[in-house]
């Protein structure tokens, strides 16, 4: 009883100050052991998931809204974020029928008109340190935890269409611009830097044209430190050099011909 009275009261105030019509989507991506990772919600009392996302003030820019978003799902504050689809079909509701996912989210009976007018939803995606996420559910869910991208559970609504999608758009990303800035440790080895985009791509790349490519970008600067705890030639460390990845994040030139 005190939940669906928390959640009248919380639906009061998304009529109040937030778009009704508008929402965002989140398809969070982290890197870990050798696994591309997704972060979901699961709904409260349920076993139920879903991405996390959220409502835009009415004097919020959307960007800022999905930063918020991320902010209070991951604690990082510093996070890449791109708008990469509008999701906007008249029926979004894939995995389970509209009655069935309302029953789920476990609303008031007077309450349910409030989530069934037609919702647009404006997706994004991040790239984070797995290592630096504290994952932090919301009101409305239980849990909030890190999937391997291959055994996504069916989601509520359209999110297996989104976290699709946002795979898709991520490793054409990979053609025109850098990747693994915002998804390895500070220090990691070339193979962490390979594996990260074999993991990506669903394949296999050759090591010498890999590691050529790379350095050919002026991206990676070379440590006089190798990994420790490996063989007796263990490979050396690299590390980002912030400013020229970010001037080939703005160049968009070609990565992976």
């Amino acid at each position: 009883m005190e939940y669906k009275k928390k959640v009248q009261q919380l639906i009061v105030d998304l009529k109040t100050n937030y778009l009704l019509s508008v929402s965002i989507d989140c398809v969070i991506f982290g890197f870990h052991a050798g696994q591309l990772k997704v972060l979901l919600l699961r709904w409260k009392e349920t076993d139920d998931w879903c991405l996390p996302g959220g409502r835009i003030l009415h004097e919020e820019n959307m960007d800022e809204a999905a930063h918020r978003s991320l902010r209070e799902r991951t604690g990082l504050h510093e996070i890449f974020l791109q708008q990469f689809h509008t999701f906007g079909d008249v029926l979004r509701y894939k995995n389970f029928s509209q009655q069935e996912t309302l029953l789920k989210l476990g609303l008031p009976d007077d309450a349910l008109h409030e989530f069934i007018n037609r919702d647009v939803s404006v997706g994004y995606y991040a790239l984070v340190e797995f290592a630096e996420v504290t994952p932090t559910p919301d009101f409305f869910t239980d849990e909030c935890r890190w999937w391997d991208v291959d055994q996504i559970p069916l989601l509520l609504f359209d999110h297996n269409d989104m976290i699709v999608l946002a795979l898709k758009t991520l490793r054409r990303q990979l053609t025109y611009q850098p990747i693994g800035y915002n998804l390895l440790p500070d220090k990691f080895t070339m193979p962490d830097l390979q594996q990260l985009y074999e993991t990506i791509l669903g394949q296999s790349l050759d090591r010498r044209n890999f590691q050529k490519r790379m350095l050919g970008y002026g991206i990676l600067e070379r440590l006089e430190e190798r990994k420790t705890g490996g063989a007796h030639k263990a490979p050396y460390l690299y590390r980002f050099n912030k400013e020229n990845y970010e001037k080939a994040l703005a160049d968009e030139i070609l990565f992976v011909g």
